[in-house]
């Protein structure tokens, strides 16, 4: 489609007919593979070993949260210079050095102790992270040509998506052995193989070199951070929270201001006409609410599984494993579907599927089996696995090759957006639901069981056995209070997805290009139709 800033790689990759993919290409692809998951990876890779970290560290409920999201807020932040920074100066180049750094910030909490320098360590990983994920893609899409891009793209996806499950399998069986410092042991392992791998594949970048965007970069970095800043703290401090409100308002405006800026800069770090690109704009909105799907789902099943089935953090981890198959299978092959069905109905079905598959996990109750709930699981992946792919990339096939490291950060960007959102809106109807289902009900239990009992589920397991005759009954009340807070939290996911795929109904490109409500100008739709 493109033929400005095409790699050396992808000129092999072409002439390469006999074997299908060319040395460097496959190498590229196991790189990018292993970088992505990373990435991903590390996003939930402490979430089972919180509890082992605040024994040891003595940190705070407020501190855990930060040990855990300072990373993603870092990251979500400086993805889109990030990925500029590649395009400019050598997309391997910033694969290598984000490795470095990120490696650098892992081993850090080896040798460290106090939840303060935990935060920074993992702030820093962020900024390592920042510079790989979009590197990742952009160096895919530049060594593969178009013929093959969507596949080895479906591969990344399939990976990429399957890979907080592996992550979260792999913490439990160290946690099982080890303390929670093996995972950063682990992380840093697998960051030095991929650093080696990295090392030996072709680079590419932007052949016309113009001039990096430095207000456009500090503006949208700013905003983007202030933004995730707010919404991973609406669970704790509450939407109405000043704190919350005026840091998403802050994020909004900065965003508002950056599209503003961007319109005007003869070299903007972000074309953001793109955004009347049916393609490119249906796609964003889908890869933001696949995300959004796959945390919320994973703060709910998790909490499920491990405190209501009473599933160590280890079989926790087993017990999502029925997600990979479709979403890794689905994730290679749907890009084949585009052609036959169009953009427009793979990204609406997909989207509709999570919606539904969040309606089911309402059927669940206190004494429900396993396997009762592997099919909301399952149902979310299958919609997961239709939407990933294609809506990645018909991200990439909006943008030129030359600008194919900002198109990769505008994924991430909104993959981590979207990421926080599902945590901060599940989280925060769960909180609001069981407190206002549980606190009524504890009046016969003694005053200082009352609060903490009130506040989460974890507390009052935690309480349980220390109040003797009354535990039982607590234990009862407390998951009786969280099943009905995770149907309010299903609801509101169901219908904020449910929302996205008529929207994306509405606006998406069909097989023909067409789109049922245009949202750009005639000549924007007409490469909608090289894509959808």
């Amino acid at each position: 489609m493109y033929d400005q800033g095409v790699s050396p790689a992808a000129e092999v990759a072409k002439a390469d007919t006999s074997e299908g993919m060319s040395k460097d290409a496959r190498r590229t692809l196991v790189a990018s593979t292993l970088g992505v998951s990373l990435v991903i990876g590390t996003t939930v890779a402490l979430n089972s070993a919180l509890a082992d970290i605040a024994v040891q560290t003595s940190a705070t409920q407020s501190q855990l949260t930060w040990i855990v999201d300072s990373y993603t807020v870092v990251l979500a932040g400086a993805v889109l210079p990030a990925g500029a920074l590649g395009d400019r100066f050598g997309r391997r180049g910033a694969l290598i050095l984000g490795l470095a750094i990120f490696m650098a910030a892992s081993l850090a909490p080896v040798a460290i102790s106090s939840p303060e320098q935990l935060i920074v360590a993992r702030a820093i990983a962020g900024l390592g992270a920042a510079l790989v994920m979009p590197a990742t893609l952009s160096l895919i899409t530049t060594a593969f040509p178009p013929e093959k891009r969507a596949r080895a793209i479906g591969i990344w996806s399939g990976v990429g998506g399957s890979s907080s499950i592996v992550v979260l399998l792999g913490s439990g069986v160290l946690l099982e052995y080890w303390g929670w410092q093996s995972i950063f042991w682990a992380l840093s392992a697998i960051g030095l193989v991929t650093f080696v791998v990295s090392c030996t594949i072709s680079t590419s970048r932007d052949p016309n070199s113009t001039p990096i965007d430095v207000p456009g970069s500090i503006l949208i970095c700013a905003s983007v951070a202030l933004l995730v800043l707010g919404v991973v703290e609406a669970p704790l401090k509450g939407w109405t929270d000043p704190f919350v409100y005026s840091t998403i308002a802050a994020g909004l405006a900065g965003g508002a201001l950056f599209g503003v800026l961007e319109l005007r800069r003869r070299y903007p770090l972000l074309d953001v006409r793109l955004f009347r690109n049916a393609t490119f704009t249906s796609a964003v909105i889908a890869v933001t609410a696949l995300s959004f799907s796959t945390f919320g789902l994973f703060y709910l099943i998790v909490q499920y599984i491990q405190m209501v089935l009473g599933y160590s953090p280890l079989l926790a981890g087993l017990a999502l494993g029925p997600q990979i198959f479709p979403i890794a299978v689905l994730g290679v092959i749907s890009p084949l579907m585009v052609p036959r069905f169009g953009l427009r109905l793979l990204l609406g079905t997909g989207l509709a599927l999570q919606a539904v598959g969040f309606a089911t996990l309402m059927t669940l109750e206190m004494d429900s089996t396993y396997l009762e709930s592997v099919w909301p699981q399952l149902i979310i992946a299958v919609g997961l696995g239709l939407t990933m792919t294609p809506a990645t990339a018909a991200i990439m096939a909006s943008v030129s090759d030359d600008k194919q490291g900002v198109a990769s950060a505008v994924n991430d960007s909104t993959r981590e957006i979207g990421a926080a959102l599902g945590i901060a809106v599940a989280g925060s109807l769960l909180a609001a639901r069981y407190a206002g289902a549980v606190t009524p009900k504890l009046a016969e239990f003694p005053e200082q069981v009352r609060e903490p009992a009130a506040s989460s589920l974890a507390a009052a397991m935690h309480i349980a056995p220390q109040i003797g005759p009354l535990g039982e009954q607590l234990e009862v009340l407390a998951k009786s209070g969280f099943m009905e807070a995770m149907n309010a939290s299903a609801i509101g996911m169901c219908v904020i997805l449910a929302v996205a795929a008529v929207i994306v109904a509405l606006c998406g490109p069909g097989r023909d290009g067409r789109v049922l409500i245009r949202i750009g100008r005639k000549q924007d739709q007409a490469r909608s139709s090289d894509t959808g």
